[in-house]
């Protein structure tokens, strides 16, 4: 079972996320946050393997609710479920640790998608946002001293990454075997210094490395 659990202060935004989700069988919804400030808590109690984090909230947003979630339990996965889709809340939401950033307009079968495939180590945008992240990408100057330059065929892993593709969709469109893949994307990890799928994504899109 994922173990799910909802932070919105809407009463019926809370409402409808638990209606649907109680309809999954392989989802379990083990807590509802009307703040950032409870959802911290509750991560604490009920230990989720996911979080559906509105990103204004009272006594504590969800970007500040994110940092403070991932810092003392980085397995906990967030997905920002929001309705702003600029990039002065995108960017600090992601780089706070959220590992996927959608709308309140998506379809609840996405939802649900969505969370199985944060679930699953992938990353996960809506579309709006993934533009927003391309055009961040122009206004970029610098990029920062990595220590030890990545490849070129982690480059090119990191090109498929960013695309949302799976390990296995991965490997097949560069013609190399699922284990060799999984090798790269750890060292791509480390030399760029992030924890996972979307924050290698959004490194990759703010300082151009997937450019050819």
């Amino acid at each position: 079972m994922i173990k799910v659990l909802i932070a919105d202060d809407h009463h019926v935004v809370r409402r409808g996320l638990l209606f649907f989700l109680k309809t999954q069988k392989d989802i379990e919804v083990v807590g509802e946050a009307r703040n950032g400030k409870e959802a911290v808590e509750l991560a604490s109690v009920y230990q989720p393997d996911i979080v559906l984090m509105d990103l204004v909230m009272p006594e504590m947003d969800g970007i500040e609710a994110t940092r403070r979630i991932k810092s003392v339990y980085p397995h906990i996965q967030i997905l920002m479920l929001t309705s702003f889709s600029d990039r002065d809340h995108i960017l600090p939401a992601i780089e706070a640790g959220a590992a996927g950033y959608q709308l309140k307009d998506i379809e609840p079968d996405e939802l649900v998608l969505t969370i199985r495939k944060i679930i699953a180590g992938e990353n996960s945008m809506h579309p709006e946002v993934t533009h927003q992240l391309d055009q961040n990408q122009e206004s970029t100057q610098h990029l920062p001293h990595v220590k030890n330059p990545l490849t070129r065929r982690e480059k090119d892993v990191l090109a498929e990454l960013t695309k949302g593709k799976s390990n296995k969709e991965i490997a097949s469109s560069l013609f190399v075997t699922e284990k060799t893949v999984k090798t790269h994307i750890s060292n791509i990890f480390a030399k760029l210094e992030v924890q996972d799928r979307t924050q290698a994504a959004l490194y990759a899109v703010k300082y151009g490395l997937t450019e050819k």
